[in-house]
């Protein structure tokens, strides 16, 4: 297998678990779409177009991943502190919740790689993938 396809099969299965995870510790109505989400609207808010920005999507598609969460409980709109036409989505505490528990179960998925390969070896990997994606970006690849 190619490296690029190990990878990617790598992110596949890192995503599937992490939202395995987050589904067994109660958290019903996730989807790995949500966690990319919640990782943008973290640091402090997003508006449905920086979110659209983030996701690789359309406006509609992102203020549909809105309501969504929103009508679940996980975040919620509030006026924009520098927008008076925009609104900013936050997480709730349950959204923050749920990002607890991904971070959980993220960890859980890392311990069985160490498992496999050893902590150094671990450790090893973490420091080389870094150096290539200094700063990410946390966001769904389709």
């Amino acid at each position: 297998m190619a490296l690029s396809a190990a990878l990617l099969a790598v992110a596949g299965e890192l995503t599937q678990r992490i939202n395995d995870g987050v589904v067994a510790r109660g958290f019903e109505g996730v989807r790995p779409a949500h966690g990319f989400a919640f990782a943008r609207l973290a640091p402090g808010g997003a508006t449905a177009t920086d979110l659209a920005v983030h996701l690789g999507v359309t406006k509609q598609a992102a203020s549909q991943l809105v309501d969504e969460i929103v009508r679940k409980g996980y975040a919620e709109r509030r006026p924009h502190p520098d927008d008076a036409r925009a609104r900013l989505v936050v997480l709730t505490e349950r959204g923050w919740a749920c990002t607890r528990a991904a971070e959980e179960a993220a960890a859980d998925v890392v311990r069985a790689w160490a498992a496999v390969l050893g902590e150094r070896e671990v450790g090893a990997l973490s420091r080389q993938l870094v150096r290539i994606a200094p700063n990410g970006p946390i966001k769904p690849a389709w």
